[in-house]
């Protein structure tokens, strides 16, 4: 770790397993910590919910032979702020002592597995060392993300200064837990060509503002649309597990969205918005009323300019079938990548094994320059080159060459001619706003649609305004609910936007308006948007996060750098072990590392508590900010 950080020590752990007593019925609270009942509308008539009515429970496992019950360690082998995991003989769990308190939840990240104990305990929550989700100590409740479960919750009790864990075997085995979801009612009722709200896109930010919508007791129609022919899925897995099939990266099986009445219409493309009729026209003519609408379109890949473009064989990564197709045509052959992008390395890094020859076209000098800057760049360049790509910097693609119908050369502005059996363009995106364009919804010069922190005429839901109803809500509101954030929302009440294709305030830049086309990041786009269709208030003060694959070796980042003007290093580029500290005058404003976990979700937990780390304290390597007894 560079000496910034000590390995922490195995710790061996006795297991006393003690037959499990009877198994108390308890009450479960709601997500927000009380069972109040909510008030909606459904096609016109108020209706009390209570969460606690949903047949589906938060721990579902009530059968006693499921339980299993074990003496873990003594009061005195944690002190406060440690975490260390325990075998309870049919699985694992995660201990946690903080403030005095004991607490056990799952010991997986319920995203892809990530060890918790090897991640960051702050603030009652652990973060994930790989990808930063967040889950609450006391809940085990997602409270960032990547992801969409959240931890199991165990119980735990002392006696005679031993502290025991009770949790049910199946919770042990899978290690993750769905959190209490409404249903539809009388579904049956509705006209198809109507919903209370309609979700234009699939990716995660849509599903989890469905999702969320359902957590919180919403019970009336939602409806996603998307133009891709599958339900969601974990797009990042595109471009870094390129022969992936749909039904493995499938965020939510088939029967989720059928026990929780959440309707996909698969390749549906929204054609247009009217906003004044709240109606959203598609491309064949169908037409569909909503009360509430999220616009989670993300971007679409550009295309190349060049002679050539259309032909066979010449790729944008854009769905499943482009990734496998991809792979197929070019196992044994000769490709090129246009693009040291995001998606340009990772296909390349994936294909290097498997083609003859992998060739990237740049027009940069360096690859990542703008984002990781020139000296991360330059060590990233030269691990590629170490695994056989070849690199062709500041240069362009003029002309792709066929031969029978298929690509056979690239042909490059320097003069350069380089062979070529497939070629995938990444090379940016832009975002997928081009219906929008008459709509009033506000858009901005490249195309983003603009998302406020105090929407105009902003008010409460059940009420009126800008001359439209909001039914979602109907029960009463504070006086002062006007004010209240609509944090998502759009120019026009009661449209929100939220992912790839949005600008908006981002709370760690002093609310400056930004884009941040991250996964994690749509993610909590689509719960605040959710949460703010409900009227909650609810504003987004997440630290951007994401994380590149390339070679086994993953780069992990948090924060936003656009217009850093340093970057500090430590550690060794050289060997693939650093951190580098991203500065704009005196301050550090994001954070990479590689092989130097968990330095980027400590980093993300010290921005996320508002903290501010000084440019002379990573020059120095003091690291007592970490602790929170630095600036």
């Amino acid at each position: 770790m560079g000496g910034c950080f000590s390995k922490p020590k195995p710790v061996e752990v006795k297991i006393e397993v003690v037959i499990p007593e009877k198994e108390r019925s308890k009450e479960e609270m709601s997500p927000n910590g009380k069972a109040s009942p909510l008030i909606y509308k459904v096609n016109g008539t108020a209706r009390h919910y209570h969460l606690e009515e949903h047949p589906i429970a938060s721990n579902p496992y009530h059968n006693p032979k499921d339980m299993v019950e074990a003496s873990v360690c003594h009061v005195k082998d944690l002190e406060n702020g440690q975490m260390r995991e325990v075998d309870l003989g049919c699985g694992k769990a995660l201990l946690i002592k903080e403030s005095g308190e004991f607490h056990a939840v799952g010991h997986k990240c319920p995203h892809y597995g990530a060890p918790l104990v090897k991640g960051v305990l702050s603030r009652g929550r652990v973060r994930c060392p790989w990808h930063g989700a967040c889950f609450n100590i006391g809940t085990g409740d997602i409270e960032d993300f990547p992801g969409l479960d959240s931890l199991p919750r165990f119980q735990v009790k002392i006696e005679k200064e031993k502290v025991y864990i009770r949790a049910s075997k199946q919770a042990l085995q899978t290690q993750k837990r769905t959190k209490m979801m409404a249903k539809c009612i009388s579904l049956s009722n509705y006209n198809l060509s109507s919903t209370n709200v309609l979700i234009i896109g699939a990716g995660a930010a849509g599903l989890v503002c469905a999702e969320t919508l359902r957590q919180e007791g919403f019970s009336d129609r939602i409806v996603m649309c998307t133009m891709d022919r599958h339900l969601p899925y974990d797009r990042p897995k595109l471009s870094k597990s390129m022969d992936s099939h749909p039904e493995q990266i499938a965020l939510r099986p088939k029967e989720f969205f059928c026990t929780y009445d959440i309707e996909v219409l698969t390749e549906m493309q929204v054609a247009a918005v009217d906003i004044k009729s709240k109606i959203a026209v598609f491309k064949d003519g169908f037409k569909m009323e909503y009360n509430k609408l999220l616009i989670a379109t993300g971007n679409m890949p550009k295309a190349l300019s060049c002679k050539g473009k259309e032909m066979e064989n010449v790729f944008n990564i854009r769905t499943p079938e482009d990734a496998n197709r991809v792979v197929k045509l070019a196992t044994s052959k000769n490709v090129v990548i246009v693009g040291a992008s995001f998606l340009g390395m990772e296909v390349a890094a994936y294909l290097a094994e498997r083609a003859h020859s992998v060739s990237l076209v740049e027009l940069e000098e360096v690859p990542f320059k703008k984002f990781f800057g020139e000296r991360v760049g330059r060590a990233v360049m030269k691990m590629f080159e170490s695994n056989r790509v070849k690199f062709y910097m500041q240069t362009e693609v003029s002309e792709l060459r066929e031969q029978e119908g298929k690509l056979k050369e690239v042909v490059l502005k320097s003069g350069k001619v380089l062979r070529a059996d497939v070629c995938v363009v990444g090379v940016g995106a832009v975002p997928a706003t081009g219906f929008l364009k008459q709509s009033g919804i506000n858009i901005d010069s490249k195309g983003f649609i603009v998302v406020n922190k105090v929407s105009p005429g902003a008010a409460p839901v059940g009420g009126r305004a800008g001359g439209t109803g909001s039914p979602l809500l109907t029960e009463e509101l504070p006086g002062d609910s006007k004010l209240l954030p609509q944090m998502m929302q759009t120019n026009i009440p009661g449209v929100f936007a939220a992912g790839d294709a949005v600008t908006f305030p981002l709370a760690l830049r002093n609310n400056k308006k930004v884009n941040v086309p991250h996964w994690q990041m749509a993610h909590m786009h689509g719960r605040i948007a959710a949460l703010n269709m409900l009227a909650h208030g609810t504003e987004i003060n997440t630290v951007p996060y994401l994380w590149t694959a390339m070679f086994g070796k993953s780069i992990r980042y948090a924060g936003h750098a656009e217009g850093f003007d340093d970057v500090v290093i430590q550690g060794d580029l050289d060997e693939l072990k650093f951190v580098a500290f991203y500065t704009k005058s005196d301050e550090v404003v994001a954070v990479a590392s590689m092989n130097y976990d968990p330095i980027v979700s400590k980093v993300a937990e010290v921005l996320a508590a508002g903290r501010t780390i000084r440019k002379r304290d990573v020059e120095t390597g003091d690291m007592s900010w970490l602790t929170g007894k630095g600036s």
